[in-house]
């Protein structure tokens, strides 16, 4: 597992641009495995998963955080509430059982304005802010980016504003992402940093994230 990005992220620079764009943080995995609902594990002492994300985001400058959780994630986030920005907004997905595009829908249709849209998964708690700007840079012509390392794609996949208005009008609700965004144009950004390939599902993944942070 891969990092590095905890060292190197910048959180001092909020991104200036004239493009409007928001995140959606899929959250609604059951998470049975863990325990507790993965956005409720701890990136540090002080800070979750989902304050860690949702605080880079809004540092980088996003107009609208949507955070999609299953009912039991959002009871859990109700009795045990935490700190995020005034921006940020919390919908439920009702249907966990349609997967990923559901509730990249369900997050996509709670944006009010908003023509790029980040979609990051919750059990990725790394955010690179220069390779979110070298993904804004290279949207323009294209319907979705996505960061690389080594040949892998990783977190998180950016959005163009006809892909969020095609995923949103698309009447089918249990469509596989990737295969939507088939013969779509994709471009792709390469970052030095292994850490947009994380993806803690296990506590023996866990557990060796809290080793590092350490």
């Amino acid at each position: 597992m891969f990092f590095s990005s905890y060292f190197c992220n910048d959180m001092t620079k909020t991104q200036k641009t004239d493009k409007n764009y928001s995140a959606v943080i899929l959250a609604a995995g059951k998470s049975i495995r863990m325990g507790v609902p993965k956005f409720a594990l701890k990136f540090n002492e002080n800070t979750s998963f989902l304050e860690k994300i949702v605080n880079e985001y809004t540092v980088f400058g996003c107009t609208q955080i949507v955070v999609v959780l299953n009912e039991e994630g959002a009871l859990f986030l109700k009795q045990n509430p935490v700190s995020l920005s005034h921006n940020t907004r919390i919908v439920t997905n009702h249907h966990p059982e349609w997967e990923r595009f559901y509730s990249i829908k369900t997050g996509l249709k709670r944006l009010d304005k908003s023509n790029l849209a980040f979609i990051h998964n919750v059990d990725n708690p790394f955010v690179i802010h220069g390779a979110l700007k070298s993904m804004l840079d290279k949207i323009e012509d294209a319907a979705y980016v996505v960061p690389v390392f080594n040949d892998r794609g990783g977190h998180p996949v950016l959005l163009s504003e006809m892909v969020i208005k095609n995923i949103i009008a698309e009447k089918e609700h249990d469509l596989n992402f990737r295969d939507f965004l088939k013969g779509s144009i994709k471009k792709t950004v390469e970052v030095q940093d292994g850490s947009i390939l994380v993806n803690i599902n296990t506590d023996e993944e866990y557990r060796s994230f809290q080793n590092f942070t350490k």
